[in-house]
Formats: C-alpha cells, structure tokens, sequence
C-alpha cells in the first residue's frame, strides 16, 4: 500500500513561482513513474509533467520552459517547480505515481490534490 501526500500550494501572483511536493509514504516501494494533473475549475484533468523511473521528462506544451519535473528518489518524492505562474495555471493540481510496494503488482496512485491560484 501506498499513500501520495501533497504540498506547496498556494497563493500567488502573476510571473511568481511555486513548487509543489508529493511524498510517497509506505515501506518498500519502487516508483516507476510520477506525474502532475492539473484540473481547472469545471474542466477536464489534464497530464502537465511527468518523469519515469529512467529519469525521462514530458511537459505538456503549455507548461514548457516554465515548468519542471524532478524525483528525490531517497525521499520517494517528486517535485514540480512552476514559475512563471499565468492565471490559466489556477486549479488543483494532482500527483499520480506508477508505484510497487514490495513485491506487489505495479498500482496507480493519487494524491489529494493542492489547490494553486494564480491571481493579482
């Protein structure tokens, strides 16, 4: 079993930065793949960031050169840097991860959700 615990959401202007943190918690876990979501007010979930456990990175075309994706592997947490914040990137935003416990089979977790506005 695995739980996805997320930070650093928040309140922030125009151009202004945030990085958002999810923590994996559980014992023996093998993470292959974590991803942010982000979800507007009243839209759809959309894929923003991900990393494998290569190390491979993919951005969504709106998030690219202001928006990174990093792991810490010896804390199971990853991490999105934003900056350049734009209104358009308000809403709550979700970790996903391709994680196995143990010897357990491959599972999809998420987060709760931060919620990030963006606003002068």
């Amino acid at each position: 079993q695995a739980q996805l615990v997320e930070s650093g959401g928040g309140l922030v202007q125009p151009g202004g930065s945030l990085r958002l943190s999810c923590a994996a918690s559980g014992r023996g876990l093998s993470i292959y793949a974590m991803d942010w979501y982000h979800q507007a007010p009243g839209k759809q979930r959309e894929l923003v960031a991900g990393i494998t456990s290569g190390g491979s990175e993919t951005y969504a075309d709106s998030v690219k050169g202001r928006f990174t994706i990093s792991r810490d592997n010896a804390k199971n947490t990853v991490y999105l840097q934003m900056n350049s914040l734009k209104p358009g990137d308000t809403g709550v935003y979700y970790c996903h991860g391709r994680i196995r416990r143990g010897l357990s089979p491959l599972a999809d977790y998420w987060g709760q959700g931060t919620q990030v506005t963006v606003s002068s």
